[in-house]
């Protein structure tokens, strides 16, 4: 999961398109990026580590220009090199700079081809610059005298044709102006705004609505499934539909714990969301939990609050925060690396003891992912002097990998892989445990925009929207992805910085 943000402006756009990456920080924390352009060239910075850390004043002096895009990098494929941060750039055609949330599922396949038939090399294994290579070529392929927007869009179409799994793309290219694309299944968020000035129109593309209002931009629309938009170098607006056929499947894992709650993704509220998931979870409770006594609901900061509240407030049990999160420790989900995830959650939690001592306390969290992080929790909370220590997930049990962009690549790290819940309750060590039902967490999105009949729930159900995910993929995916690759990955990283340092 990453977070990427595309700006046309009438003046400079480096603090807008930095302030909009700090709201975009919680979908990467491992390196950011920045391009601007006057129209004639290229300004970069980018580099591994938090968006405060990565651009100082010196830096953001040297991003000069009136659009830019940039981009928050979480990875999900051991690409812990600085040299794999976003956005990528190719000089030709133009000059062309990409950043893309996702992960494409046939990257091995274009690489290939990209050497053969395209006759391009690759200096990273990220399948971005796969991404950027393609649309590069096609954008060549499609250049004519007379270049306009149809130029871009039909370039968008091959990409469409020759590429599969989840997309959400922002582009610069030089003296043209900004492009945006999002997969033809809408898997991966994508949001535009605008707004005139007394200068003349600006426009913005961001994963994530909360960029816009944190920037003071009004939205416009979702970028539709398939869809491109071109904002040229006077600020005029292109639109097209560039994919054969589209299926708006939206990855619901966004609402689960990926989105802030501020955000819309659809047209669907992710605070709402949250909230309802709340009111199902604490329903199925009340059916299935007749005898059990519960003295007071605590969620585990900060994704599960909202359901939470929801959760006690259907049960009519008292509500308290029993956890203190130290703000300077990242979201640990997304940390790379089994051992770094162990040592950030105690870490990152500490208990009141007071809210737990004695009392039969029910835990929310967003999910259950590797059950490493729940396990702990649960451990802080027995030793608070809880007498019985009750876990409720807000979503349904992570059975399977996610190839989509979002870190749960291997079954085998996954603890409720082959397991029912009672399994799952003794392996994270809770008194009991609940999950809520995948056609509950269906329907509390589902409300927020009743036209979207269909979402990605392929960590849930093992259902692949993009029809092209089989076994030997998966094994392949794991091979590459498993907390050992990445610790083999990150070996081969401090060497890397042993001789660049």
């Amino acid at each position: 999961m990453c977070g990427i943000i595309g700006i046309f402006a009438q003046e400079s756009v480096n603090q807008s398109l930095y302030d909009g990456l700090t709201v975009l920080q919680h979908r990467g924390q491992d390196a950011a990026g920045i391009v601007t352009s006057d129209g004639d060239r290229l300004c970069m910075r980018k580099d591994n580590g938090l968006v405060r850390d990565v651009f100082h004043t010196r830096h953001m002096l040297g991003l000069e220009g009136n659009m830019g895009i940039g981009h928050v990098r979480y990875p999900t494929a051991g690409c812990d090199s600085r040299s794999e941060a976003q956005p990528f750039y190719v000089n030709s055609p133009f000059g062309v700079a990409l950043g893309h949330n996702g992960n494409l599922t046939n990257a091995m396949e274009l690489q290939k081809e990209l050497f053969r038939d395209d006759l391009r090399h690759l200096n990273t294994n990220s399948d971005s610059e796969v991404l950027l290579n393609i649309f590069a070529h096609e954008l060549y392929q499609s250049s004519s005298l007379q270049f306009g927007p149809q130029d871009i869009f039909k370039a968008v179409s091959a990409v469409h044709k020759r590429v599969r799994g989840a997309y959400a793309v922002v582009a610069l290219i030089v003296g043209q102006g900004i492009l945006a694309f999002r997969d033809p299944h809408g898997i991966r968020p994508l949001i535009y705004g605008s707004r005139n000035t007394p200068k003349g129109p600006e426009h913005i593309v961001a994963s994530e609505s909360v960029a816009l209002d944190v920037l003071a931009y009004d939205v416009v629309s979702d970028v539709a499934p398939g869809e491109a938009i071109f904002i040229d170098m006077r600020g005029t607006i292109h639109t097209q539909q560039c994919a054969e056929k589209t299926q708006t499947s939206p990855c619901i894992f966004e609402f689960v714990y990926m989105a802030r709650p501020d955000s819309l993704i659809d047209g669907i509220s992710v605070h709402k969301t949250r909230l309802r998931t709340g009111v199902y979870l604490g329903k199925k409770i009340k059916r299935e939990w007749i005898d059990t006594k519960i003295d007071v609901v605590i969620p585990i900061p900060d994704t599960s609050r909202t359901s939470a509240i929801q959760l006690a407030k259907q049960l009519k049990v008292t509500y308290r925060e029993g956890f203190i999160k130290n703000r300077y420790i990242g979201r640990t989900f997304i940390m790379p690396g089994q051992e770094e995830r162990k040592r950030s959650v105690k870490r990152k939690l500490n208990p009141i003891n007071l809210e737990f001592k004695g009392k039969n306390v029910l835990l929310v969290d967003d999910s259950i992912v590797r059950g490493t992080t729940s396990s702990q929790i649960i451990k802080m909370a027995r030793d608070a002097g809880a007498k019985r220590v009750y876990f409720a997930s807000a979503a349904p049990p992570v059975r399977y990998p996610n190839v989509y962009g979002i870190d749960m690549p291997s079954p085998s790290e996954l603890v409720a892989h082959n397991r029912d819940s009672q399994e799952i309750c003794n392996k994270i060590g809770a008194d009991k445990l609940i999950y809520l039902d995948l056609n509950d967490l269906i329907k509390a999105a589902h409300k927020g925009n009743k036209e979207i009949t269909q979402f990605d729930t392929s960590c849930f159900s093992g259902e692949y929207i993009t029809g092209d995910i089989d076994n030997n993929y998966l094994e392949m995916i794991n091979q590459l992805r498993n907390d050992k690759a990445r610790k083999k990955e990150n070996n081969a990283r401090q060497t890397e910085l042993s001789f660049t340092d």
